[in-house]
């Protein structure tokens, strides 16, 4: 894990990357061919504390957890964010994609600098 940051993780945000990280996990089984490696996925829906089925149902624990994650953790959740926002365009609700992609990427962002991000890009 490169880069580690610990953080709070409010139980709606929890929840919004638990249906982020669904998507994900369903386009990378479906068969076709995807940029997403699921056991990679699961390691980041356990290092967020996330339960498939329950979080992003909005059914799970209630309380906010801390969590450690890595920039590539973050970056990999950007992705799954950006996919979200393009497979939903058509979409009557595509406003309230956009704001959420939006709030997602501001709040995974910012615990990270500038240069760091940079710095993954590069890679």
């Amino acid at each position: 894990m490169r880069l580690p940051r610990e953080f709070e993780l409010e139980a709606d945000a929890r929840m919004a990357l638990a249906q982020i990280l669904g998507i994900m996990t369903d386009q990378a089984m479906s068969g076709d061919p995807t940029r997403w490696d699921v056991g990679r996925l699961m390691e980041v829906e356990a290092r967020l504390g996330i339960t498939l089925g329950v979080d992003d149902t909005g059914q799970g624990p209630t309380e906010s957890i801390d969590v450690t994650i890595g920039i590539d953790d973050a970056a990999l959740l950007l992705d799954g964010m950006a996919y979200t926002e393009i497979a939903s365009a058509d979409l009557p609700w595509i406003d309230m994609v956009r704001w959420t992609a939006d709030f997602v990427s501001t709040e995974l962002r910012r615990h990270w600098t500038d240069d760091e991000w940079l710095s993954i890009a590069a890679t």
